[in-house]
């Protein structure tokens, strides 16, 4: 196991990419992680909303996706079939998407320590909102008793990690009758906001976030970049605020 020599300064990007199509979503990770691999990147951090999407993992058993054809049609749900670990969970508006493109050989070459970095980063923003959550010691993810808040499921590869989490804040979780959520009969699910009764900022809950993750997995600071235009290296941002 390696692990990180502090007397390095370690320094995040950050992209609030608002509401943007899975596929997108998932080509830019894809190009961000090939250019974190090269050193031309920062770690990287994006939150984001999708459109209503089911995804599978690599290990999803098709049958725990319940909707037919048709009735995903109705819905206007799209599903994809992606290289993440897990079964299969959904994304939609409200719901804060979190994917981090960091190299662990920067922090620590474990990925369970991650997962369970990940699991704290969002029990230490729910515990902001005065909920107390848990981990399960069978299952991933952020539990308030039997109702998951949130869902984990990631892909390392040379040591630079893809995808991440799902955190319902104001999801409508009526969508969820449509799968057998990360394949777990029984247990239900939750959000922020049915917590406590109220709707979120998700911009507000987004900074609490980013604050979380830094200090979780020890950064010194991190750049908010405005420019989505400057991951892809096409232009210069003049619109950065470094935290």
């Amino acid at each position: 196991m390696h692990m990180a020599s502090q007397s390095i300064f370690r320094n995040f990007d950050y992209y609030d990419l608002g509401l943007i199509d899975y596929k997108k979503a998932w080509d830019l990770q894809k190009e961000i992680f090939n250019k974190r691999l090269q050193n031309e990147v920062n770690d990287t951090l994006l939150l984001l909303e999708h459109p209503h999407t089911y995804t599978l993992g690599k290990v999803a058993a098709k049958e725990n996706l319940l909707y037919n054809d048709d009735q995903l049609k109705q819905q206007g749900v799209s599903v994809y079939e992606i290289d993440r670990g897990g079964d299969i969970t959904y994304h939609g508006p409200g719901q804060i998407v979190g994917y981090p493109i960091i190299s662990l050989s920067q922090w620590n070459e474990d990925t369970h320590k991650y997962l369970r970095g990940l699991e704290e980063v969002l029990m230490l923003t729910c515990s902001e909102y005065g909920l107390k959550t848990e981990r399960n010691s069978k299952f991933t993810g952020v539990w308030l008793e039997d109702r998951k808040i949130a869902a984990i499921g990631i892909k390392v590869s040379r040591w630079i990690t893809m995808h991440g989490f799902a955190f319902n804040v104001n999801t409508d979780l009526s969508y969820f009758n449509g799968i057998i959520p990360c394949g777990i009969i029984g247990k239900k699910v939750t959000s922020l906001s049915r917590e406590l009764g109220k709707n979120i900022d998700l911009n507000e809950v987004k900074l609490v976030i980013v604050e979380k993750f830094k200090e979780v997995f020890g950064y010194d600071g991190f750049t908010e970049i405005k420019n989505l235009l400057s991951i892809c290296g096409t232009t210069e941002d003049s619109n950065a605020i470094v935290k």
